[in-house]
């Protein structure tokens, strides 16, 4: 498959046909049916409008659940959203289709999106292990449906991971798009946009893993031997910390 032909520079492309209903119900992935997620996402929703309900559960993500780019294995289970709740880490891809099971889990509809990020700050290893790169191919986002129009949240960096990147929190107010800041609280490069993927139900697992083997091999080959719980090693926030000392 020739993967660079699927990126757009429209955000709204719907890849795989999905009517509006599909945002609601439950997916293989994204399995807003299940006890752990629908327990979590009514204790942190609470009451109120689907706005109130909508940011009480993106800062839950954001925050309850640590960024991780190294500890995913790449197998189907490790996507499910009730998988990754349970770990209590997972990175971009991961968390983004928390964000929609839960939302999803107290009857606000939400997808998920996926573009292409250029990150001036990917640490070292994070950069050798993809290769030298410090493109984020299919790096996840939620559409969250609100007030009749689609709303980006991005809930991927927790706030302890921002504070050691010395980055600006990734705040939402569920009425503007949450995306990745440009610059740090520095003013140093950050988050470069390149264009975007597409949107969709469910994660489309098997499309992100045959793209990873294509952009980054070593990595994901790595990934694809891990078992379910298993670890590549590292810490990237610690990573982080330690060059953003030596800048």
């Amino acid at each position: 498959m020739d993967f660079d032909s699927l990126r757009s520079d429209r955000d709204d492309i719907v890849r795989d046909a999905a009517p509006l209903d599909a945002y609601r119900a439950p997916g293989d992935l994204i399995d807003s049916n299940h006890p752990r997620i629908l327990s979590y996402a009514r204790q942190v929703a609470g009451d109120g409008t689907n706005r109130e309900k909508a940011l009480r559960l993106y800062y839950a993500v954001r925050d309850g659940l640590r960024y991780d780019p190294y500890n995913t294995p790449m197998q189907r289970e490790a996507y499910r959203a009730s998988t990754t709740l349970e770990a209590g880490h997972g990175y971009c891809v991961n968390k983004a289709g928390v964000m929609a099971a839960v939302c999803r889990a107290v009857g606000i509809p939400a997808r998920v999106g996926y573009a292409d990020v250029r990150n001036h700050m990917t640490t070292k290893r994070l950069s050798d292990l993809m290769g030298g790169s410090d493109i984020f191919f299919y790096h996840g986002y939620t559409d969250v449906w609100l007030d009749g129009r689609w709303v980006k949240a991005t809930p991927a960096f927790n706030r302890e991971l921002t504070d050691k990147f010395g980055l600006k929190p990734l705040d939402w107010d569920a009425v503007g798009d949450s995306i990745y800041h440009p610059f740090d609280l520095s003013g140093r490069r950050h988050m470069e946009y390149l264009g975007y993927r597409g949107v969709f139900a469910d994660i489309p697992f098997d499309e992100i893993r045959d793209a990873f083997r294509h952009y980054y091999p070593r990595m994901t080959r790595e990934q694809e031997q891990m078992p379910l719980g298993g670890s590549m090693g590292g810490d990237f926030g610690a990573e982080g910390a330690a060059e953003a000392a030596r800048k």
